[in-house]
């Protein structure tokens, strides 16, 4: 009998217990009716307090989620008295001091509770020794599930005792938690769209901008106050659509007519015309809009802004005016002197090309080749090895060199823009082409255009590139015109222009039409006895830019400079000896980078095998003329002009073998 009543008296003090849990959320719940923004936060903390009271336990708080969900961070919290360790609000709990709780909480929405820190899994170690050095003994931390998204929580924490946390409280917790971020969103919607409207305010009053609204059923527009006063419009007189077309110039009300129509079906509104404004003179407005349908009734509007760009336009015309002016004489000075784009500026002459290897020297033979004749040299090597210079040597000791060598890298200019630069456009060929400009074969008429990584350049310039090579016309973007020059074409490039083509990335037939003359520039590890002449060189230039004074370059540094593989040629060797003289501190030139070297001698000198093939088919084709007569009058090292000790030379590091009789 006893212990029915026992049982009797506890269920009723659970139902008591209910009962008082569910008057504090009505209570709770009804202050968050009309609760002001400026209240929201310290009601969320008055409402944490009760709750903590009501479940005697110590410390509790809402958080949420940040950082791509890879953090929390609190957002309010509430102590029963002033004894209870602090948690300040806006404190950011990173993912790595609670992962187990972060899976169970925000990956599967599950509930996390435990009476005492044994209850934990093993797998939760980490969340354990986290929660015991808070000094939490017993924890309960319900998601709240906004939008099927666990990004908030509700958590309570008991610091001085253990306790049990009753299942049927916790779906009425989590809509306590639902209430204070419904509350949340929308006091932040609320203070964005303050702000946006704040922002608009200004932005429109700070642009003279006059903002309107057309109404496409009654046909009745809307505009703002000094929309009214632009256009004279008195206090409650309507603006109609076809009073307003009154008042647009003759010849623009067309284009406005079809631009309203078009807006009604979806279209952006975007349309310069002229008006008569509150002085009856016509004057440049320029309007954007878009269509709004407002859901009550689906009430269609055309909402925009508009502005006086009467000014602008005055200008424009006038700078056009200017434009045209000078069109004349810009095209006379690009012909004659185009300003270049790269940024530095190529050496003159081939006594600026430092080395004496025998490599070198086969550089420049085949260069003093070709270089009195009109022959389009292809230029090969590695990124870094002088392509340029050796571009220019060829210019210089050309017919042509009393003209300008114009530079084309085309791997820098943007594929959109390539093909005005190369081949010159007309006025009004594409937006923001406002006057006539010269492309860089015209400007190079009768002298040399210099190609630079004429591997990179679209496979559809190709073919106008091919004609200009084949017959010397082309014609300007934006124009049916044909314009002939006469341009000596060298080009470069560091890729292997035959792989290239097999993989159908260039030309075929343009491949041939450039490769008339290939010039192989062996890379900086084929001729490392240049490497103490660079060196030198580069570390006297370096010295009197800097102002230092180097005087003495170690044996050691030499060797470690020589026998490293140079990756990136004499343009990493330059940088290399920069740094070192701008580290150095005396007048021995120390290394500021520390060189290792190469191991696989066969990776080291990874000269492309196309560069290697071509030299050695020059040297086989003339051997095989000469009747592998190398000295003499009519032997091949007379007809290649190379010492005969430097084209055996040449012959046994290119494996040319005679062939058998």
């Amino acid at each position: 009998m006893n212990e029915q009543i026992d049982k009797q008296v506890q269920i009723e003090k659970s139902l008591e217990e209910r009962l008082r849990f569910e008057r504090l959320l009505s209570d709770v719940s009804a202050r968050f009716i009309k609760i002001s923004p400026e209240q929201l936060d310290r009601e969320i903390e008055i409402a944490l307090k009760l709750v903590l009271e009501f479940f005697k336990v110590e410390r509790g708080g809402l958080i949420k989620t940040l950082h791509e969900r890879q953090a929390w961070q609190v957002t309010h919290v509430a102590y029963v008295d002033d004894q209870v360790p602090r948690v300040p609000a806006g404190t950011i709990l990173p993912r790595a001091i609670h992962p187990w709780h972060y899976e169970q909480l925000i990956e599967k929405k599950q509930v996390v509770s435990f009476s005492r820190l044994d209850d934990l899994p093993p797998e939760a170690h980490v969340s354990k020794q986290t929660s015991f050095e808070w000094g939490v003994r017993s924890a309960l931390n319900i998601p709240i599930l906004i939008d099927e998204s666990a990004d908030y929580m509700i958590a309570l924490n008991s610091i001085k005792d253990e306790r049990v946390w009753p299942e049927e409280f916790i779906p009425r917790l989590r809509l306590l938690g639902e209430i204070f971020v419904n509350a949340m969103e929308r006091r932040n919607a609320e203070r964005a769209l303050r702000k946006s409207e704040q922002r608009l305010d200004l932005a429109a009053a700070s642009a003279e901008a006059r903002l309107w609204e057309l109404d496409l059923e009654s046909r009745v527009i809307w505009t703002t106050v000094k929309g009214r006063e632009y256009h004279s419009i008195a206090p409650g007189e309507e603006l109609t659509v076809t009073e307003f077309l009154g008042r647009v110039h003759p010849d623009d009300r067309e284009k406005l007519r079809e631009g309203v129509e078009k807006a009604g079906s979806g279209e952006d509104f975007n349309i310069e015309y002229r008006v008569k404004d509150a002085t009856g003179n016509f004057r440049w407005v320029a309007s954007r809009g878009s269509l709004f349908v407002d859901s009550p009734g689906n009430k269609r509007l055309i909402m925009g802004v508009s502005i006086d760009i009467t000014e602008s336009k005055a200008k424009e015309a006038q700078l056009l005016e200017h434009l045209e002016e000078i069109e004349r004489l810009k095209l006379q000075l690009e012909k004659e002197n185009i300003v270049l784009r790269e940024e530095l500026q190529q050496e003159q002459s081939l006594g600026k090309i430092i080395g004496s290897s025998e490599a070198l020297k086969y550089v420049l033979f085949r260069v003093g080749q070709v270089a009195t004749t009109d022959a389009t040299v292809l230029i090969l090597g590695e990124t870094g090895t002088g392509k340029g210079m050796v571009a220019t040597a060829v210019h210089n000791l050309s017919r042509r060199n009393d003209r300008p060598m114009i530079t084309v890298n085309c791997a820098a200019l943007p594929a959109n823009l390539i093909e005005s630069e190369l081949f010159g456009r007309e006025k009004g060929a594409f937006t923001g082409a406002h006057a006539r400009q010269a492309g860089r074969f015209e400007v190079a008429d009768k002298g040399t255009i210099f190609l630079d990584e004429v591997g990179e350049l679209p496979l559809e310039l190709q073919a106008k590139l091919l004609r200009v090579l084949q017959e010397g016309e082309f014609e300007r973007l934006g124009s049916a015109k044909t314009v002939k020059v006469d341009v000596r074409v060298i080009a470069s490039t560091s890729r292997d222009l035959r792989e290239e083509v097999r993989a159908g990335r260039f030309r075929e037939d343009l491949f041939y039409r450039l490769n008339v003359f290939p010039v192989t520039i062996p890379p900086l590890r084929e001729r490392a006895d240049d490497i103490p002449e660079l060196v030198r060189f580069f570390a006297d230039k370096y010295s009197r830019k800097i102002g230092r004074r180097i005087e003495t370059i170690p044996k050691l540094a030499m060797k470690a400079l020589q026998e490293y593989h140079w990756p990136g040629n004499v343009r990493e060797l330059e940088h290399v000896i920069e740094r070192s003289v701008i580290t150095s501190y005396s007048a021995v030139l120390q290394l500021a980078d520390r060189l290792e070297p190469v191991r696989d001698q066969e990776a080291a000198y990874s000269l492309p095998r196309e560069l290697a093939a071509m030299e050695r088919e020059h040297i086989a084709r003339v051997l095989s003329e000469t009747g592998w007569k190398i000295e003499g009058q009519k032997g091949a090292a007379k007809i290649l002009n190379l010492n005969p000790s430097t084209l055996r030379s040449r012959i046994k590091k290119l494996g040319i073998k005679r062939p058998s009789q």
